[in-house]
């Protein structure tokens, strides 16, 4: 089992760019366009790939090595999370807490990337990534604690594993971590309403700011990073909050299906809600934060025992 996992989570280093494009192409079909096809990035990655890259004159070692630090966090990201509870044999674990610094690595990897290109935009949607983070980490350490409650563990094996079958869906906790997730999935692939992935504006962008002076294969490894996000958040929220239960192959079945469901469900949000000022942002990750607390205090008190 744990080499078929292995597997499949290695496989989500081809099939992660097909997660954006088929939200994109869903998104599309919601607001009665043709749109583009959910293979885009693929294409994307292909043109981007056979250019050189690009070194902005100033710039050192910070810069340049941003980009498969990116990818190398990314691709530990994928061998950390858990397919259909299990695992393959990386050497990395599968411990909660390094995974989030995996993230909050390739996070601060840009921002200091950023920093050493000085370019004002970039900068500038450095500062607002690294806002947004600050409560985007905390509601992501509080929704994965609501996981780790029923496991009595941070192995997110362990966690898949507990959130397995139907006794779960009658916690209240669960519910809340799973609505506290949907706001963390947003912030974390940077979809709307925290961002907008379709601007073209300096002045709007968050995550794509930073990504203004990179090209060529520099710029394929952290759009190939953006997608690989995409990958562990969906996978995740569909081994910690949604309905899998069996053995592995019928767990991995639920999984594909727990996935499309939730890039339908990004690609509804995207199509209803606009854009929210970015001051308005930290206020609503406070409501996640908040449902998150009351999730852990109804633990606390039994409730959700």
């Amino acid at each position: 089992m744990n080499l078929l996992a292995g597997a499949a989570q290695i496989a989500g280093v081809v099939l992660a760019p097909l997660l954006p494009g088929s939200i994109q192409a869903l998104k599309a079909r919601l607001q009665g366009r043709r749109g583009p096809s959910a293979l885009q990035p693929y294409r994307t990655l292909r043109r981007l790939w056979s250019k050189s890259a690009v070194d902005p004159e100033g710039t050192g070692v910070i810069y340049r090595l941003a980009p498969p630090l990116v990818a190398a966090c990314m691709l530990a990201a994928l061998a950390i999370v858990p397919v259909g509870a299990h695992g393959g044999s990386f050497g990395l674990g599968n411990d909660a807490l390094v995974f989030v610094s995996l993230l909050a690595l390739a996070r601060f990897a840009l921002a200091a990337a950023a920093w050493d290109t000085g370019s004002a935009f970039a900068l500038m949607a450095a500062a607002r990534d690294l806002m947004i983070s600050v409560f985007g980490e905390a509601l992501l350490v509080l929704v994965l604690l609501l996981a780790a409650a029923p496991a009595h563990s941070s192995d997110l094996k362990a966690m898949s594993a507990a959130a397995a079958g139907g006794q779960i869906w009658s916690a209240p906790t669960h519910w809340c971590g799973a609505l506290a997730f949907v706001l963390l999935i947003l912030v974390e692939t940077g979809r709307q309403p925290i961002d907008n992935p379709d601007t073209h504006l300096e002045l709007t962008m968050i995550h794509e700011g930073p990504l203004l002076e990179y090209g060529g294969r520099d710029l394929a490894l952290v759009q190939w990073a953006a997608a690989a996000r995409h990958w562990v958040m969906l996978v995740l929220g569909g081994e910690l909050f949604l309905p899998h239960w069996g053995g592995f192959a019928a767990s991995l079945g639920l999984l594909v299906v727990s996935v499309a469901f939730l890039c339908g469900l990004l690609a509804a949000i995207e199509t209803t809600q606009a854009k929210m000022r970015i001051l308005r942002v930290p206020a609503l990750l406070g409501v996640g934060c908040a449902i998150a607390l009351a999730g852990a205090g109804m633990w606390v008190g039994g409730i959700g025992a």
